[in-house]
């Protein structure tokens, strides 16, 4: 892999006395100052910044690595605006997980929300000290001088000069501490549409993944790991797959699950091929005490059951619920249940290591955390973490998985142990049966109707085992996992209900749980959004009206139902024999409603169509907004109606897609997406459309069938 565009050996071949103007921040804060970078200034941590070279080259550090979200788009667009240049100048160079970056993890849907205003602060500021020089130069006031596709220009005349001319002058202004922003009315880029400039290279295959990666005298690996995850290895037969040509060595690797630590079983060769059909021979006999019994999907989600018989750890109350739920008649309750997801990026997981004879380590790998990287890698070895280099490469697909970097920890042991440059490449069974999953969680939703038909109390007990808590064992017995209660909170969906209470149950499970796309929200979406359907009907409500009325005190979230119901209207009526639902949901400070319509066919209940509202407040291109709503409502449908992820006799009952399927190209129905315009802080768009989809379906398929399912998937050949 060629290196030539990595920020170290930019900066390594160009002296910082001739790079001209350098800027940047070093936090993530909003009123963080701009800096001006000298070789003093790099010594501090900078993130992100901007380098504005005497030969009119504009590289940008991009902090956030591209998993399909759309960074490497997005970030040069926040600043290509205020610096006023054309965005195909913009060079874009990933950073490699030094600290001076800050944080670097591309998750949480934060991409553009957590870098808009220091990357806008940061291009203004830079294009004030062009045009400063240009005016002394010039011997004018700044106000006759503008800058417009990376020069300034003197009005009145045909005087220019480029970003480049000035540069260097430039750089020994001071750096202005409040650089004016553009007005939204003068956006060039932002909110407007423009063609993706990276797609070219990802059609063509020119862009560099993960699996694409090759180094001089590397090798690559297949590793075979625990069917039951947490299970010890007795003994190897390893004399057949030795046999294999190309087969250079097995070694036992460490390997790593979520919040433990095991071994693997690593064949290296001189391809992958090799090493993978060698791998399939390997004959292991592994240790797994009780797992058998214990690594089992049924047994977790009776225990789920079992702990919704109890009251939770209260994690927000108003108003004391049970009370008013015990002395109220028209009362209603339902247990809502999702299951294990697995990610299955469409790249399966894969790292390229080589631990050097100097004892530092290199690293190659689709991840979403370079800055995280470099002290996993560094514990590993017990190095370190300034003997570590981290390549981030392009992910294709990750969903969260790739945060977890197991795979990258295991790449590095065996070249450790192999003394060369390795690629381990996970084979699909082995990340489907491996996981980590999304959870399989319960909703356990009562509710009270109130005088006057109102929907007037909610209580949400979320049941399941804590993400942080089995990763990190970050959670106190006697507290509620304050991520899941944050999505469930009233500040957070808005219902004004006269009261309202969020509880959780952790029940604990050996199988391994990660963040999923939207996280909780897409487990807990399905029981709130069902639920408060539930309530209207038994209200004698129309839903969408019944989320109007709990709405109505947030003007904003209410815009958002309305435009998804004048939407609606604008289809006219329904055709006979068609049903829809609608739901709603926010996460990552963008909230999202959908509607579904469903009819009946003749291999059951089919999607007719999906209709997607979504208020994300500012934004960078409209095209990534839908396009990423429109992967949100695949995902959604698919981890609605195509089955979970289950384990029984201590090892995962799926595979491969054969098993474990999501849904096909021909079974996409029409899709509208609509996006609200404001000026609001621009939220989250990765993820926020997913959560509603799966309640508004359940919700079709009520209002078309009459039956209420609380169990997700669901298979809609029967419904």
């Amino acid at each position: 892999m060629s290196n030539k565009n990595t920020r170290r050996d930019f900066l390594k071949v160009s002296s910082i006395g001739s790079l001209g103007l350098v800027l940047g921040v070093n936090t993530l804060a909003n009123a963080a100052p701009v800096k001006k970078i000298t070789a003093k200034v790099l010594e501090l941590e900078i993130n992100p910044f901007i380098i504005i070279s005497t030969d009119d080259t504009i590289t940008l550090v991009n902090s956030r690595p591209d998993m399909g979200q759309g960074s490497t788009q997005a970030v040069p667009s926040i600043l290509a605006e205020e610096l006023e240049v054309d965005l195909s100048k913009v060079r874009i160079i990933q950073s490699d997980g030094k600290a001076k970056y800050g944080s670097q993890q591309s998750g949480g849907s934060s991409t553009v929300r957590g870098l808009w205003n220091n990357l806008r602060k940061t291009g203004a500021a830079a294009k004030e000290m062009l045009i400063e020089t240009a005016a002394k130069r010039w011997k004018v006031s700044i106000d006759q001088c503008y800058a417009e596709m990376g020069k300034v220009h003197l009005k009145g005349s045909d005087k220019v000069f480029t970003y480049g001319e000035l540069a260097e002058e430039a750089n020994l202004l001071e750096v202005p501490k409040n650089p004016k922003l553009k007005d939204a009315k003068d956006f060039k880029y932002l909110g407007k549409f423009h063609k993706r400039l990276d797609v070219p290279s990802r059609v063509t295959g020119k862009a560099v993944f993960g699996i694409d990666v090759v180094v001089p005298g590397m090798l690559y690996a297949a590793s075979v790991h625990a069917p039951s995850i947490e299970g010890k290895i007795v003994s190897i037969d390893d004399s057949a797959a030795l046999k294999i040509s190309g087969v250079k060595k097995i070694v036992r690797a460490k390997s790593f699950y979520s919040g433990g630590e095991n071994e693997s079983v690593a064949v290296v060769a001189t391809n992958y091929w090799s090493a993978l059909k060698a791998s399939r021979l390997l004959d292991i006999k592994w240790s797994n005490g009780d797992l058998e019994k214990t690594l089992n999907s049924d047994k977790y989600v009776a225990d789920m059951y079992k702990a919704a018989e109890s009251e939770g750890i209260r994690y927000e109350e108003d108003g004391d619920f049970n009370a008013y739920y015990k002395a109220s008649e028209n009362t209603l309750e339902g247990i809502y249940e999702t299951p294990f997801l697995s990610h299955s990026a469409i790249e399966p997981v894969n790292a390229t290591a080589y631990v050097k004879p100097d004892g530092s380590v290199e690293v190659w790998a689709p991840i979403q955390g370079p800055d995280g990287a470099i002290g996993d890698a560094a514990s590993v070895l017990g190095i370190s973490p300034d003997k570590v280099k981290i390549n981030a490469t392009l992910l294709g697909g990750s969903f969260g998985r790739k945060a977890f970097m197991n795979f990258m920890k295991e790449a590095i042991d065996i070249s450790r142990q192999v003394q060369a440059p390795v690629k381990l490449i996970w084979a699909r069974e082995e990340d489907m049966a491996q996981g980590p999953y999304r959870p399989a969680m319960l909703s356990k939703m009562q509710g009270v109707i109130g005088k006057g038909d109102t929907l007037d109390a909610l209580s949400h007990q979320a049941i399941g085992e804590s993400i942080q808590g089995q990763l990190w064992n970050g959670l106190l017995p006697y507290k509620a996992d304050g991520w899941l209660g944050g999505e469930l909170a009233q500040e957070n969906h808005k219902y004004k209900f006269g009261t309202h209470k969020v509880t959780y149950s952790r029940v604990e499970t050996p199988i391994p749980i990660l963040w999923w796309r939207s996280v909780y929200a897409s487990n807990f979406g399905w029981g709130q959004e069902c639920f408060i359907d539930e309530m209207a009907h038994k209200a004698g409500k129309d839903p969408l009206t019944a989320r109007k009325e709990l709405l109505k005190d947030s003007e904003r979230d209410l815009k958002v139902i309305k435009k998804l119901e004048d939407v609606l209207a604008t289809y006219g009526a329904l055709p006979a024999g068609h049903k829809r639902g609608v739901a709603m949901f926010r996460s990552f400070e963008t909230m999202s409603a959908a509607a579904v319509e469903v009819k009946k066919g003749e291999n059951g209940i089919e999607i007719v169509k999906v209709t997607s509202v979504i208020d994300c407040g500012q934004y960078v291109n409209p095209d990534h907004v839908k396009a990423q709503t429109e992967g949100n409502i695949v995902m959604g449908i698919s981890a609605a109606v195509k089955g979970g992820i289950t384990f029984s006799n201590g090892k995962c009952d799926q595979s491969n897609f054969h098993d474990y399927q999501f849904m096909r190209m021909a079974e996409m129905p029409k899709v509208d997406i609509h996006i609200i315009e404001n000026q609001e802080a621009p939220g989250g768009v990765g993820e926020p459309g997913l959560p509603p989809i799966a309640p508004a379906l359940g919700n079709a398929i009520f209002n078309l069938t009459g039956e209420r399912h609380r169990k997700l998937p669901l298979d809609l050949s029967v419904v």
